[in-house]
């Protein structure tokens, strides 16, 4: 159902969010030269870092909760309206190429579809019942994961996704910019990252925004991490699929194994181009199908499949 708010009474609560209040101190700010405009905004993205650490408990029991959904096969899917829909389908949509994830596995959804990534959907933000729409595209699972992401907190769509993700008995988690939010206390992990009023009152795609971004890039990372994609700080799971990656992925292998060139090139064509499969085969000693199974056999660890070749 969409949203029936008085207006009279949605500016009341708006004027009651950290994210929309008015700094008259800055109320001058238009009269400032660029470069001062530009050291206002730097120290104010310096201060998001530090609202962010204050948080690090909570962010790494929910990377936790959904890494051990994710194992089991679940899906990570983030949704939100306007920039904080946006973010999620930019965090999305890196994934595959960065960690060699199948798409269907780390999804983003935003407010009023596709065409609302580059234009706004009027309206489209007030639909909780749009939100269930799109989540029942899915099938939720209970291994699944649904972030609702939202600055104010109290997004109609970010809340009816976290709501309906509950009653399906999928994870959730509220991501939040203001404290004591309704949509942290739909979720099972409430992120509250406060990071207090905007340059431009009430622009929450700056500081509110950068927030966002820091604390799905840790989301997808480090459960990335938990679940193998990396080999230390390698990208081992990377998917080359134009010249740039087909070059990283050679400078992965060399950084893992110190290996030639030409042995590098050998172990990457036995394995189809794939980097975990040639750094194993190259320290394990083991040709590519061999490889394949090791990392199959450990779950696509990388350091179990060489702990069992000891």
């Amino acid at each position: 159902m969409t949203s029936t708010s008085h207006p009279r009474d949605l500016r009341t609560e708006l004027e009651s969010l950290t994210t929309e209040a008015f700094r008259p101190e800055l109320a001058d700010i238009d009269r400032l030269s660029t470069l001062d405009i530009a050291r206002l905004m730097n120290g104010e993205d310096a201060t998001v870092a530090g609202a962010v650490a204050a948080r690090l408990p909570q962010i790494a029991a929910a990377i936790d909760a959904v890494a051990q959904r994710m194992a089991r096969g679940g899906r990570l899917v983030y949704a939100g309206a306007g920039t904080a829909g946006r973010l999620g389908i930019l965090d999305a949509s890196e994934c595959p190429p960065t960690f060699n994830t199948d798409p269907a596995r780390v999804v983003g959804l935003i407010a009023g579809g596709p065409d609302a990534v580059v234009t706004s959907v009027e309206g489209a933000e007030d639909s909780r019942e749009l939100a269930r729409a799109d989540l029942d595209a899915l099938t939720l699972t209970p291994d699944d994961t649904v972030v609702g992401i939202s600055a104010s907190g109290r997004t109609p769509y970010a809340i009816g996704a976290v709501e309906h993700a509950r009653a399906r008995d999928s994870l959730t988690i509220g991501l939040a910019c203001n404290p004591g939010s309704p949509l942290a206390a739909a979720a099972d992990h409430g992120i509250e990252i406060v990071v207090g009023p905007e340059l431009l009152t009430g622009s929450t795609r700056l500081k509110s925004g950068t927030a966002q971004k820091l604390v799905l890039n840790m989301l997808s990372t480090i459960t990335m991490i938990r679940l193998g994609k990396t080999y230390g700080n390698l990208m081992v799971d990377v998917r080359a699929s134009n010249d740039k990656l087909r070059a990283r992925s050679h400078r992965i292998v060399a950084l893992a194994t110190g290996a030639a060139d030409d042995e590098i090139d050998r172990a990457l064509a036995a394995t189809d181009g794939e980097v975990k499969n040639a750094i194993l085969s190259i320290l394990a000693g083991v040709d590519g199908p061999t490889a394949a199974r090791l990392l199959e056999e450990s779950g696509g660890h990388l350091r179990a499949a060489l702990a069992a070749t000891d």
